[in-house]
């Protein structure tokens, strides 16, 4: 032993495998901590690697919940208009008189409205007794204008101001389009509306603009526009924004595809309006063929065609005419008035 120690050589061997393990431990103990750190590097960006499918998953997940939720919305928007429309089309069938007074636009209240109605019968009372007609013309002939006259005219006032609004809704509906693309909160395109449209939509609006400082919610006050005009438009125009307001969305958009179909049923309705004017013609020409007959008559014979009048068989024979004459023309406007 003592010569293995005495030997240079193995002391040289020695001493450099004891400063090789010197240098290696401290080597060890220098990089044992970064290579820790390493190995939680690792396993942090392999947690991360997996973890995106997760993710995705998830967030699919919640985007089918949001989804459900909003077609869940929708549905129950779609069955309370359903319900309203349904209790609307029964009123709009035969509303009452205060409403189709509203409907036409008339500042009349209905006291004022029979008012009209007894003076128009007395006016055509006098005419009858200025006229000497027989009694039972005398009798008939004001209580049916009295009925028939007034409504008449607040029937063909109602569906003139349906048919401008009809005309004039689409580019309202187009400024809300604008105004929101461009930031504008929609109670205020709305009440540009209610100030620069043309009648009667800027009435119309001004009433829903009116409703909102009152405290009514816009679905609400929208959905009251269709009970002051009943028209398929205002139903489209109200479910648009009840929609929106209870599941969110793009109104801009929705109310962009609103007007392009509002368009294209005005476009529908011309063309509908020119491929039918032939025929409306024909159906004019002939239901006038008759009393133009009689006027040409009663020039050129008077007498030959007094009988009509005078006597109680002609009196008969106008009666069964005017029925079968109301009959034609019945079935020829159901021939040229097409529903689109």
């Amino acid at each position: 032993m003592a010569e293995l120690l005495q030997n240079p050589t193995i002391l040289a061997l020695a001493f450099g495998a004891l400063a090789m393990l010197s240098v290696g431990g401290i080597a060890w103990a220098v990089m044992y901590g970064r290579m820790s750190e390493q190995a939680k590097v690792d396993k942090r960006r392999e947690a991360i690697a997996t973890r995106p499918s997760n993710n995705n998953a998830i967030v699919a997940a919640v985007r089918q919940t949001d989804a459900n939720k909003r077609r869940k919305s929708v549905q129950d928007t779609l069955k309370e208009m359903e319900i309203r429309q349904k209790a609307q089309a029964k009123r709009s069938s035969a509303p009452p008189m205060h409403l189709r007074l509203q409907q036409a636009g008339l500042k009349l209240t209905t006291q004022m409205f029979y008012i009209i109605s007894v003076l128009v019968g007395l006016l055509v009372l006098a005419i009858c007794f200025f006229l000497n007609m027989p009694i039972y013309a005398t009798a008939v002939l004001p209580l049916a204008a009295a009925i028939v006259l007034p409504r008449w005219f607040v029937n063909f006032a109602r569906k003139r101001r349906f048919k401008k609004f009809t005309y004039e809704f689409p580019n309202a509906v187009d400024v809300i389009v604008r105004g929101v693309k461009a930031g504008l909160p929609l109670h205020d395109c709305i009440r540009v509306i209610a100030q620069e449209a043309a009648e009667p939509v800027r009435s119309e609006f001004r009433t829903v603009s009116e409703a909102q400082a009152m405290g009514v919610t816009l679905a609400d006050a929208v959905a009251r526009m269709p009970e002051r005009v009943p028209i398929p438009e205002t139903n489209f125009f109200a479910i648009a924004i009840a929609i929106q307001q209870k599941s969110g969305g793009n109104l801009s958009e929705a109310l962009g595809n609103l007007s392009r179909v509002l368009r294209e049923r005005k476009k529908m309705k011309g063309k509908i309006g020119a491929m039918s004017m032939e025929a409306k013609a024909s159906a004019a020409i002939i239901g006038a063929l008759p009393f133009i007959v009689m006027f040409l008559v009663f020039i050129t014979s008077p007498d030959y065609i007094k009988l009509l009048f005078t006597d109680r068989m002609g009196h008969l024979i106008l009666v069964a005419a005017g029925f079968w004459m109301s009959c034609g023309i019945f079935v020829m406007r159901k021939m040229i008035n097409f529903d689109y």
